[in-house]
């Protein structure tokens, strides 16, 4: 029915559905309607006419250009939340080994491996230099509250640690799956100033490029200790640098290593681990294609990360979707066009984000392509679909 481009490996469960309904799925499709992406980066890509949504198996998006896909009437979309119990999981084994040092202290196990019977002899001997503090009581603070950081933020509650969560823009789903007893700050700088340890879990954009500055490690507690499982570039590398060398950070967890933080002292770098769970791969490319192929059959929007959210039960005989800047008098403009052609409107929902909005008509009677061109001509108008 709808062909559907594969870019990277995506979980085969996660694509089971789409085979059923008879799509034309995998990796060499071409002039595909959809397609369904992991990390691979989309920035040079140049979409074919066709293409209406592209899906991301996951919860990052920087690797997509959502704006420019927006401006060509294309709907990207997430999978929040399908991977937030495997990154939850790397977070907590992550404060264990930010707390004693766990890695180092492997390493040099190794190393004595050729030592025989003094083995256990060395063992006591040199535990000590690897001690370090327990989680219970310590203060984490958890920088975002989305599916993700609520995980986080009522583990940590579960493991007898003061929890403090900061996040402006959270959502009443995210709010009923956090936990009464998580503490809310009102601003950053009180996340800075009352933590032990800190946990990053929010999405990178412009407004969180290099959050975690030089002003801000100047305000946090000397030795606290960093987890980012968020992006890389939330966290300013020059600074950290030299926050650790200061020893004002104590111990700097990431799953983005680069050349510059491989560099500096107490950091542990992980290899883009967190979602790295076959059920958490299973989940995300399942959320993906559903997302993908209801916006493709119904023109229904369901996580977009670039255009507004709509959903809309069928009514009537037909249905138009039509993406359009967020201006004055557009609604009035397309409903003039219609009802030029005495075609009664049984529902509809309009939906606005910034400067975009989305508009779903179902319809009584099924209109012409005269009429969809007549929209598509109307000025700020990105896309017509008649489904």
């Amino acid at each position: 029915m709808y062909n559907i481009k594969t870019i990277n490996k995506i979980s085969p469960v996660g694509l089971e559905k789409l085979f059923e309904l008879k799509c034309n799925v995998g990796a060499e499709v071409e002039n595909p309607d959809g397609i369904i992406i992991r990390s691979s980066d989309m920035h040079s890509f140049v979409p074919n006419p066709e293409l209406l949504g592209v899906a991301r198996a996951g919860a990052g998006y920087n690797n997509i250009p959502i704006e420019d896909f927006a401006e060509q009437g294309i709907v990207v979309f997430n999978s929040p939340g399908a991977n937030a119990e495997a990154v939850k999981e790397q977070t907590l084994c992550s404060l264990v080994m930010a707390s004693r040092d766990v890695v180092s202290s492997i390493d040099w196990v190794k190393s004595i491996s050729d030592q025989g019977d003094k083995i256990p002899e060395l063992v006591e001997k040199h535990k000590a230099n690897f001690a370090g503090p327990e989680l219970m009581g310590k203060t984490i603070g958890v920088l975002g509250l989305g599916a993700t950081g609520a995980m986080v933020a009522n583990a940590c509650l579960a493991i007898d640690m003061n929890v403090i969560g900061y996040d402006p823009f959270v959502s009443v789903e995210a709010a009923w799956r956090l936990s009464r007893e998580v503490v809310r700050a009102d601003d950053l700088s009180e996340i800075f100033r009352k933590c032990d340890y800190i946990s990053i879990n929010i999405p990178y954009n412009e407004n969180t490029h290099h959050l975690l500055n030089e002003k801000a490690f100047s305000m946090m507690r000397d030795g606290v200790r960093i987890i980012n499982e968020s992006r890389a570039e939330v966290v300013d590398d020059d600074a950290m640098l030299a926050a650790l060398e200061s020893g004002k950070v104590g111990k700097y967890i990431t799953d983005f290593p680069n050349k510059k933080i491989l560099t500096g002292k107490n950091v542990i770098a992980l290899p883009h681990l967190g979602a790295c769970t076959p059920e958490s791969e299973d989940r995300c490319a399942e959320m993906a294609a559903h997302q993908l192929y209801d916006y493709l059959k119904n023109g229904n929007i369901i996580n977009s990360v670039n255009l507004p959210n709509a959903k809309l039960e069928r009514m009537g005989v037909c249905r138009l979707c039509v993406i359009h800047h967020n201006v004055p008098g557009m609604i009035n403009r397309i409903l003039d066009l219609i009802t030029a052609k005495n075609i009664n409107v049984e529902h509809m929902i309009n939906k606005p984000r910034g400067k975009y909005a989305y508009t779903m008509i179902d319809l009584g009677d099924v209109i012409g392509e005269d009429v969809a061109d007549s929209i598509r001509d109307i000025s700020d108008v990105l896309r017509v679909r008649v489904l």
